[in-house]
């Protein structure tokens, strides 16, 4: 989990540059807040980071107090938002039954313990509570883990895990009926080495340079010539699996929210 925060910590004054893709997601989350049939009083962003989730939340919820919790603090210190705290997700500083809604972009992904995150957000949240969440799924980035493959059996790439997983997950921390739903995005590059670069700018860990360190150039260029079997009209494409996940403390008896665009 260090490793993980010192990465953000570096990326956190190019992130914005690079975070194209996190920052799509978090209009396509916020979206989905529009329609949300609560007036809550209090939200956290969890995992905040530089605030593009931030900035959309209180836009659509003006009167309610949010709270920006991120592990990353430089991280946290680009985000405009009044109350940050730098926390770990898996150890909130908050009273329990103290929250409305929890929201959270992209950042369960790097959370090594899902039991306990969703251990403390049941905590936190009041009854009849919400969370809304996207992470990514297992097809992220398949097109690199395939190409690594072929290399050799080691682990190049984070594995991420499954939606019905996330949602076993959530039933067993006390949440009711966790609706998930799944969309895939493709972005593309001009070499894979451009990819690299936007992993390494966002602060997912440097796949280049922990492949130059434990498999050597050879293996590496390898794995980029491999890639290059992707290649389709002039482009290489990078997968992505994005998760999105809701779900409320107590058993209510309010419609589904609708996930759909």
């Amino acid at each position: 989990m260090s490793q993980v925060r010192s990465s953000f910590n570096k990326a956190s004054s190019i992130y914005n540059e690079n975070a194209f893709l996190q920052n799509e997601i978090a209009k396509r989350l916020a979206e989905k807040l529009k329609v949300i049939s609560i007036q809550p009083e209090t939200i956290i962003d969890l995992g905040s980071g530089t605030g593009f989730l931030s900035e959309k939340t209180s836009s659509i919820f003006p009167d309610a107090q949010l709270v920006c919790i991120d592990f990353a603090q430089r991280s946290l210190s680009m985000n405009s938002q009044k109350l940050k705290v730098c926390a770990d997700s898996c150890q909130l500083p908050l009273k329990s039954n103290s929250v409305d809604f929890v929201v959270s972009n992209l950042m369960m992904q790097w959370c090594s313990d899902l039991k306990t995150l969703f251990d403390e957000c049941h905590r936190v949240l009041k009854p009849q509570g919400l969370i809304l969440f996207t992470t990514f799924g297992p097809e992220t980035l398949k097109e690199l883990k395939r190409s690594w493959s072929v290399v050799d059996s080691s682990p190049h790439v984070n594995e991420f895990i499954d939606m019905h997983d996330i949602g076993d997950q959530m039933i067993q921390s006390g949440f009711q009926s966790p609706i998930m739903e799944m969309e895939k995005l493709t972005l593309t590059y001009e070499k894979v080495l451009d990819l690299m670069r936007d992993l390494k700018g966002i602060g997912a860990q440097s796949v280049e340079n922990r492949s130059k360190s434990l498999t050597g150039k050879t293996k590496f260029k390898k794995m980029l010539e491999m890639y290059e079997s992707y290649r389709e009209n002039g482009k290489i494409p990078a997968t992505y699996e994005v998760i999105y996940g809701h779900a409320w403390k107590n058993d209510v008896k309010f419609e589904a929210i609708s996930l759909e665009n």
